[in-house]
């Protein structure tokens, strides 16, 4: 594994992407972590180096706006075949140029493991003694991280920053009139072809892929395809392949390659989402940096070609020269 000397990124820390101000490439859209700017039918999104959990964006954290954005361009391009993605070009490390698209407001979450940490997690609600997740049935007897028989699509509804994404089904979007049966019936397959894809590809790298966050719209010919990002360590679980059966058999954790230990950081410390976040020191926000490294490598088998010169400039001179 080819690591950056982690001096260099300590040196970044002074001029992380927390936010951003260019004017002169449009309308600006704020989200958790990507500012968007619209201008002429397309949209450029500047992925900056915020980093959220619990739906509540938490610091910065160095080089995390470049893995993101490289990863999501990575994927995008591997599975255009299954099926069409809004992205048109990447003219800088943090930079996307990409299709302006009408977003559907839910997010379709593809699970394919009983697990997670969180109140809404669906190994949180079996273990309460639920057996019905999102209109699916589950039966009894599961453990945690073992496998479902099939992966489910388990959408949630779209919160506004600071605010906490709510679980929903396809038969309460569909009676809401948010979306019609047969809009969400391909969006479904569309997403479970993706996580198939995805699941393949993975493995081949000695990962799984556990569950995932999709985002689709429509472009302008009304073609749906997938937008946001896909496959990256901020919409997506991974555990490394090696040692999960005996973890499940010893009911233990397998060992993650994603940003699930820094929610498990966060609730050892007593936060789970509610109230003021505790403020990132430099020693975690390094370590998370190295996370994202390592899973960057790990699913593309190249290491991050990093820029670590300040970033401003830099976005403007490769965008407008």
């Amino acid at each position: 594994m080819n690591k950056i000397d982690r001096n260099i990124l300590r040196e970044t820390l002074a001029h992380t992407i927390e936010e951003t101000d260019f004017p002169q490439l449009g309308k600006k859209h704020r989200g958790k972590v990507r500012d968007s700017y619209i201008s002429e039918g397309k949209r450029t999104i500047v992925v900056t180096d915020r980093i959220s959990a619990f739906d509540v964006v938490l610091g910065t954290v160095p080089c995390k706006g470049q893995v993101l954005n490289g990863i999501a361009a990575y994927w995008f391009s591997k599975t255009a075949h299954v099926a069409a993605n809004h992205l048109l070009s990447v003219p800088d490390p943090n930079v996307s140029v990409v299709q302006q698209c009408e977003v559907f407001p839910v997010e379709m979450i593809v699970r394919a493991y009983l697990t997670g940490t969180s109140s809404t997690s669906i190994w949180t609600h079996y273990q309460q003694g639920a057996r019905s997740y999102c209109g699916h049935r589950l039966p009894d007897g599961l453990k945690k991280h073992q496998r479902l028989e099939q992966p489910i699509v388990t959408p949630t509804t779209k919160a506004a920053e600071g605010q906490h994404d709510e679980l929903t089904s396809a038969a309460a979007l569909i009676a809401q009139g948010v979306l019609s049966a047969d809009r969400y019936a391909e969006l479904e397959r569309l997403c479970l072809a993706m996580f198939n894809e995805g699941t393949r590809l993975a493995a081949e790298r000695g990962l799984i892929l556990v569950d995932t966050k999709y985002e689709l719209g429509i472009n302008s010919a009304g073609q749906p395809m997938f937008v946001d990002e896909i496959h990256t360590p901020d919409s997506s679980r991974y555990w490394y392949s090696d040692g999960y059966q005996v973890a499940l058999e010893q009911g233990s954790d397998p060992r993650p390659l994603d940003k699930d230990f820094l929610r498990q950081t966060l609730i050892a410390r007593g936060y789970r989402g509610d109230g003021p976040p505790p403020k990132l020191d430099e020693q975690l926000r390094l370590d998370i940096a190295e996370r994202y490294l390592e899973l960057y490598q790990t699913v593309t088998g190249q290491p991050l070609a990093f820029d670590p010169s300040p970033p401003r400039q830099r976005i403007l001179t490769n965008l407008l020269g």
